[in-house]
């Protein structure tokens, strides 16, 4: 038998725009929740992804650019908590 995890959210345009954005682009009900599903998910295999990567070598220097890219994917698809 699965458990069931429910989320109740109340989001502002202000706390988020992009994602409040995206979401409103769907009336309210399944499709809307399975794209914040789609949206949490991504993240969060975004975020595994970026912890299992080979380690950079010692000489080579750091690539900040890919590590901004993925901070700034995150912080705009999933924002400061509520």
């Amino acid at each position: 038998m699965s458990k069931a995890l429910r989320i109740n959210f109340e989001l502002d345009r202000a706390d988020n725009p992009p994602l409040y954005d995206e979401l409103a682009k769907f009336a309210k009900g399944a499709k809307r929740v399975n794209r914040l599903r789609t949206l949490a998910h991504a993240g969060l295999l975004s975020q595994i992804v970026r912890t299992e990567a080979a380690p950079i070598a010692p000489t080579a220097p750091p690539r900040q650019d890919d590590e901004s890219m993925h901070t700034a994917a995150s912080m705009e698809l999933f924002g400061p908590s509520l």
